[in-house]
């Protein structure tokens, strides 16, 4: 369960700061009246979105408001907001040089006050497969882990919305790594957009993408950083930007009950439960945050989330763990539980992971499971593990960073220790 300094969302909301840069010579808009509607979130950097003294402003993670109020109080017309858009988020443009619709004069403006920036690429692994992975770096040394999965019909890009994570759930190699941060906006669609530059998909393409689907399944808990991660996907969704239908998007949950439905108000994403057990006594040893939100509770909330329907199922994720989860009885009380909620159950053979205390359940074991499941009316397909041997696969994320020291920071790292570092454990 999240540790005990970790409020909840509302708490954090109602003490989180807003930082926001006046530029020299121009009246900025009253930042309070422009962040209100997206306070930051406990913990979140400002590495990429507020710069302090000299530095340049980042524009990548503005929203559409928040672009237009800097290019006002850059004191440029309001016409140039909805150009920059159309170069940071369609084009993806990294250089002011190459707004070959803006005069080369404002570029040159822009480009002394301005960036565009991603997130440094740390380290880059390609599987066999053809799943890839990025571990990305940002300006405070934190970092966090991407993946992309390439399927015949799709391709599903796995975001982070937090270095570490606020849950222990004991199955998961993230859970292993606690919660150091909260991600930004800037530094949650600057995923997708590290991934798109790596395939080569600027400008957005209306067909024949590589990624098409974006799963909010990465390092943390998403509903714990909600703000900035509804920041992200309006971006990411905006049909003029990344262009990513919400159809394609899914929001991943261990069970924080009180945000999901202001997450189907708000977003209007697909919704993916954690849930890998059918009784409490379990699930609180698997997913510890059962203890506070219960099996009864949760799907309880599931039954409202606004927007399910046939036509849009909630997803019930439920990795098989040998022995301990995987029981034809488990299976129809599972089915039992299910009853009246629009859902579908994603089986995920558990992967391993250096000092995890669980095996995978057999192959009968997951077939008959998924057979029992199947012949109740859901559909019940067992997820084919990908990236296994670079660490990719489902529960096998964790960056090498740890929660930042009250002192003063020590040395940054040199290339040499990065590449000893433990970084998938």
């Amino acid at each position: 369960m999240p540790s005990p300094d970790i409020p909840h969302p509302e708490e954090r909301l109602a003490t989180a700061g807003a930082s926001r840069r006046t530029l020299v010579g121009h009246a900025a808009p009253d930042p309070a009246a422009l962040r209100a509607g997206r306070p930051r979130s406990y913990m979140c950097a400002m590495s990429l979105d507020s710069p302090s003294g000299g530095e340049r402003r980042n524009l990548v993670g503005l929203s559409r408001a928040e672009l237009a109020a800097e290019m006002d109080g850059f004191g440029a017309e309001p016409f140039r907001a909805r150009q920059l858009w159309h170069w940071i988020y369609h084009r993806g443009t990294t250089d002011f040089a190459a707004m070959t619709s803006l005069a080369k004069g404002f570029r040159e403006q822009l480009a002394a006050v301005y960036e565009l920036r991603r997130p440094e690429i740390s380290q880059a692994l390609a599987s066999a497969d053809g799943t890839r992975k990025w571990l990305l770096r940002f300006d405070d040394r934190q970092e966090v882990e991407t993946v992309h999965i390439p399927e015949s019909d799709r391709g599903t890009l796995c975001v982070s919305s937090q270095v570490g994570c606020t849950l222990t759930c004991t199955f998961c190699h993230t859970g292993t790594q606690r919660l150091v941060r909260n991600l930004s906006a800037a530094e949650i669609v600057g995923q997708i957009m590290i991934a798109r530059d790596a395939l080569g998909e600027w400008p957005s393409p209306k067909d024949d993408r590589q990624l098409t689907n974006i799963v909010l399944m990465g390092m943390g808990e998403p509903l714990y950083n909600f703000d900035n991660v509804a920041a992200a996907m309006k971006i990411a969704m905006d049909p003029e930007g990344l262009a990513v239908s919400r159809r394609k998007i899914t929001l991943s949950t261990s069970g924080v009950v009180p945000m999901i439905a202001r997450c189907g108000t708000e977003l209007g994403v697909n919704l993916a439960i954690s849930l890998h057990a059918v009784t409490d006594e379990l699930r609180d040893t698997l997913v510890p945050l059962n203890k506070k939100y219960p099996i009864a509770e949760l799907l309880d909330a599931c039954r409202h989330y606004p927007g399910s329907s046939n036509a849009r199922r909630i997803t019930f994720e439920y990795v098989m763990l040998k022995g301990i989860n995987d029981s034809p009885a488990e299976a129809k009380e599972l089915v039992r539980l299910l009853k009246g909620i629009p859902a579908k159950v994603n089986l995920i053979p558990f992967n391993p992971w250096p000092g995890a205390p669980y095996e995978c359940s057999s192959d009968a074991a997951i077939k008959a499971f998924s057979d029992i499941v199947f012949n109740a009316g859901y559909s019940a397909p067992v997820r084919t593990p990908r990236g296994r041997d670079i660490f990719a696969a489902c529960g096998q994320l964790k960056s090498a960073s740890v929660r930042a020291r009250r002192t003063a920071p020590g040395p940054r790292p040199t290339s040499e220790t990065v590449a000893a570092s433990p970084l998938l454990g």
